[in-house]
């Protein structure tokens, strides 16, 4: 080993040997390093010893390095950390250990990591069917996002959200804000899920048109118009009981004015 091997950081070190396959190589700098207290770089030691176990097959022992790590309290590793305990536990299927987790990202505050700890939080509400907690995380992780993707990604999931919910009016407004911030990689998306929100709400606004029952003429044109739109959301079964609707209707005016719509394309 020469002079200037011996000057490499020990960090800089297990890197490289990581990079190149040498995991035990790796893991034994590292498992140094985050064992001694006083070691100034042991928060970020530990967080690479859990990657490496991981690698290695050792979920354990990376969950024991990850908690080194998120003791120290440090504001960049110990988030990491936290991170990487809540992902391992999501994928193994363990909700309440991955949410105390992701919980642990949120009391070690790094501004960076927040957004992405509400999403996730989000998710396993989700998951849990608690539709309501899943939106104030939503919420939580779109008020903490700044102009980026996360940010474009909260938008995107709450809009969904509160369409699933009947809000469509709603999940328009979160959309347009969205739209003024959002990276232009998401622009084209975010507008996507907006015109499916002004659908949403034209088939209301028809078919609120046809409850209020007007002349012939508008009613006929709301059911047409109703009837033509909720295919484009996937409802043709709706679509054809707004079609016989019109065609049954006690009103014999109304009925041949649907009756010239509908045979427009028959």
């Amino acid at each position: 080993m020469t002079f200037s091997e011996l000057q490499v950081p020990p960090l800089d070190t297990a890197r490289r040997l990581a990079e190149h396959g040498d995991l035990d190589g790796a893991a034994a700098i590292l498992s140094e390093l985050a064992a001694d207290p006083e070691e100034p770089d042991r928060a970020q030691a530990a967080v690479g010893l859990a990657v490496v176990l991981d690698e290695r097959g050792d979920p354990e022992g990376a969950r024991a390095a990850a908690r080194v790590a998120l003791a120290t309290g440090h504001p960049e590793f110990a988030a990491q950390a936290a991170c990487h305990l809540a992902q391992g536990f999501e994928r193994e299927g363990r909700a309440e250990q991955a949410r105390g987790a992701w919980q642990a990202v949120l009391g070690v505050g790094t501004a960076a990591y927040v957004p992405l700890a509400r999403l996730a939080l989000a998710r396993l509400a989700l998951l849990a069917g608690d539709y309501d907690e899943a939106e104030n995380e939503l919420r939580a992780a779109l008020a903490a996002a700044g102009p980026d993707d996360v940010g474009a990604h909260a938008a995107q999931q709450l809009a969904e959200l509160l369409l699933e919910r009947g809000e469509p009016g709603e999940a328009a407004e979160v959309l347009l804000e969205a739209l003024e911030v959002a990276p232009q990689d998401d622009v084209a998306r975010l507008r996507v899920q907006l015109g499916i929100a002004h659908l949403e709400l034209a088939c209301a606004e028809f078919a609120g048109a046809v409850e209020d029952g007007g002349d012939a003429p508008t009613s006929g044109l709301a059911i047409e118009l109703l009837a033509r739109t909720l295919p484009l959301r996937g409802r043709v079964d709706d679509a054809g009981r707004v079609w016989t609707y019109g065609l049954e209707h006690e009103d014999e005016t109304l009925a041949a004015e649907v009756r010239l719509r509908y045979d427009r394309d028959t």
